[in-house]
C-alpha cells in the first residue's frame, strides 16, 4: 500500500510511502495524479477544493482551504488552515456502544496489603522538595547495592517543586507526591524532606489517607545528623520488607492501562492509535480500564468523546474538561491552537483538527465512564478521561498518578522519555522501529504491510499482558525513569 482513504467521504489520501511527482493515485473507479512530491505521511487532494471549502480526513472536516487546491495537489500547512473557534456550546447527542464481555484473562502481579495490584515491585524515594534531590540521587546510588529478593529497582523521582508555590499550583504538586506514594507499583516508599519547605511531610500527611507504616518511611533531613546514611538505612529496612513478596496470578481486569501519543506523523491516526484504540476495547471487554489524556489534542474532535458519554453527567464534565482547558489558554494569553508542533508537520498533520482526530482514535469505541481532574485516580472501570496537558513527560505522568499501571506511548517520530510507570513505546511506522530499536516496543507499522488492526491490537494486548508479568520494555532497560508535575502560576 502506496496510499489510503481513511473514509469515504474524504476528500483527501494519505501517503503511505513517499510518492513522486506524475505518480498516479487510483482509489475505487477515480484517479488523480500528483502534482509534485508527497512525503510519506502528507496528504494528496482527491479532488478540486475551492478556497474556504472543508478539507475532509477521518470522515470529519480538519481544515479549511486557504486557497484553491487542485486534484493531485499535496496539502499541508501552505494551503490549509484550521477552522476551529474559542469556546463552543455543545449538545448532548448520545452514540453509545456497548463492549460486549470476553473472556477473561490475567497477568502475574504483585498484590498489596491495602487489596490494590502493582506491576512492578520496586522501592521510590519521593522528594517533597527540589532542595534534596541530590540527597535523593545519592542515596538512589547507593542502595541499588541493596537489591535483592523481588525486588527490582531503586529510583529516585526528583522534581524542582514543593516550595515558592501558591494556590492550585502548590495543590497539584502535592497531589501528584500524594498519588506517588500511594501508588501500588512501589513495594516501598521513602518520602524524603527538607524541613522548612512549604509541602513538608506533616502536610503531605493529610493527603495520603491511611498509611502503611512498614511500606512507607519517613525522613527529615534537617532533623538527623547524616541523611544520606539515614536514608540508606531506612531503605534497606524497606527492601528487606518486601523482597519475599511473589507474583501472583491476577486478573486482567484490575489493570489500568494509560494511553498518549507524542513525535505523531500522518500515520498515527490511520496505524499505532487505532491500534491501541482497539487494544483499548479489549481490555475494557475484560473488565480493565484505560485512560485517555492530552486535552489540548481532543480540540476538534471532542465531539466525538461527548456523544459517547455514558449519561448527561459525563458529558457535562466533559464539556467543562475541553472548556476549562481552553480557558487555561485564554487566561495566560495564549493561541488556543498553537499546534500541531515543528516535528508534527514535518510528518504529515497540518492543523490541531487533523492531530486530534487521529490522536483520539486512541479511545478505541466504548463509552466514556468519568472525567478525572489533574491528580484524580481512577474510581469508575473502563474509558476514562484525564485533564493534563499535552506535554509527554506531564501527561504521562499524570496518567501514571491517576492510577496507570503501564502508559502506552504512541509515536511517529521516537522518544526515548519515561514516566513512573513502564512507559511502552509504539511506533507507527517500521522505518522508526528499524532505526531506533533501542527506543521501540512494538511496531504498528505492519498494519499497512502484512498484519491486520485486529491481530496486531491482540498482539499488542499479550505483550502488555507481559510487562505487567514483568517483562522490561526499553526505557526500563535503559535505565530511565521521568517525573514531570503541570506547573500553574506564581512562583515564589
Amino acid at each position: 500500500m502506496d496510499y489510503i482513504k481513511i473514509n469515504d467521504s474524504d476528500n483527501v489520501c494519505v501517503a503511505l510511502n513517499a510518492l513522486k511527482a506524475g505518480e498516479k493515485i487510483t482509489i475505487g473507479n477515480e484517479s488523480v495524479v500528483t502534482n509534485s512530491d508527497i512525503p510519506a505521511g502528507h496528504k494528496v487532494a482527491l479532488k478540486d477544493i475551492g478556497a474556504g471549502e472543508d478539507i475532509i480526513k477521518y470522515g470529519n472536516r480538519i481544515g479549511l482551504a486557504k486557497e484553491d487546491i487542485k486534484a493531485g495537489d499535496h496539502v499541508h500547512t501552505h494551503n490549509i488552515k484550521t477552522a476551529l473557534g474559542d469556546l463552543l456550546e455543545y449538545k448532548y447527542v448520545p452514540k453509545i456502544k456497548e463492549i460486549k464481555e470476553t473472556s477473561h484473562e490475567s497477568f502475574m502481579g504483585f498484590r498489596r496489603a491495602n487489596g490494590k495490584v502493582g506491576v512492578r515491585n520496586e522501592i521510590w524515594i519521593i522528594p517533597t522538595v527540589g532542595c534534596v534531590n541530590n540527597i535523593a540521587q545519592a542515596i538512589e546510588r547507593r542502595a541499588k547495592s541493596l537489591i535483592k529478593g523481588s525486588v527490582e529497582d531503586v529510583i529516585a523521582f526528583v522534581h524542582p517543586y514543593g516550595c515558592s508555590q501558591m494556590g492550585d499550583d502548590q495543590e497539584n504538586t502535592r497531589k501528584i507526591l500524594a498519588d506517588m506514594i500511594n501508588h501500588p507499583n512501589a513495594g516501598g516508599v521513602l518520602v524524603l524532606g527538607l524541613g522548612c519547605e512549604n509541602s513538608n511531610i506533616p502536610v503531605l500527611k493529610d493527603y495520603l489517607g491511611d498509611i502503611d507504616e512498614s511500606r512507607v518511611k519517613f525522613l527529615i533531613s534537617q532533623e538527623v545528623e547524616d541523611e544520606i546514611e539515614t536514608g540508606i538505612s531506612l531503605v534497606e529496612e524497606l527492601i528487606n520488607n518486601i523482597a519475599d513478596e511473589k507474583r501472583e496470578e491476577i486478573d486482567a481486569s484490575e489493570l489500568i492501562i494509560g494511553m498518549k501519543c507524542g513525535g505523531s506523523d500522518g500515520l498515527s491516526g490511520i496505524t499505532a492509535n487505532p491500534i491501541v484504540g482497539e487494544f483499548s476495547d479489549i481490555l475494557i471487554s475484560k473488565g480493565g480500564s484505560t485512560i485517555l489524556t492530552e486535552v489540548p489534542e481532543m480540540f476538534g474532535a471532542e465531539t466525538l468523546l461527548m456523544e459517547r458519554c455514558k449519561d448527561r453527567e459525563t458529558f457535562e464534565k466533559t464539556v467543562a474538561l475541553i472548556n476549562d482547558f481552553k480557558m487555561y489558554f485564554k487566561n495566560h494569553n495564549q493561541t488556543i491552537y498553537e499546534n500541531p508542533s515543528p516535528g508534527n508537520k514535518a510528518g504529515g498533520i497540518s492543523t490541531l483538527e487533523d492531530k486530534s482526530l487521529g490522536c483520539t482514535q486512541k479511545s478505541g469505541s466504548a463509552k466514556v465512564v468519568d472525567v478525572l481532574s489533574y491528580g484524580e485516580t481512577l474510581k469508575t472501570k473502563g474509558l476514562n478521561l484525564l485533564s493534563s496537558p499535552g506535554n509527554d513527560l506531564v501527561a504521562a505522568t499524570a496518567l501514571a498518578m491517576s492510577g496507570a499501571h503501564i502508559v502506552l506511548f504512541t509515536t511517529g517520530r521516537g522518544t526515548p522519555f519515561a514516566s513512573p510507570v513502564p512507559t511502552l513505546k509504539i511506533a507507527t511506522n517500521s522505518r522508526l522501529a528499524k532505526a531506533k530499536g533501542n527506543w521501540i516496543d512494538f511496531n504498528a507499522g505492519r498494519m499497512i504491510e502484512d498484519k491486520s488492526k485486529d491481530e496486531l491490537a491482540n498482539d499488542l494486548f499479550k505483550l502488555v499482558l507481559e510487562v505487567a508479568s514483568g517483562k522490561k520494555v526499553k526505557s526500563e532497560i535503559a535505565g530511565f525513569h521521568d517525573f514531570a508535575i503541570f506547573k500553574q502560576g506564581v512562583t515564589l
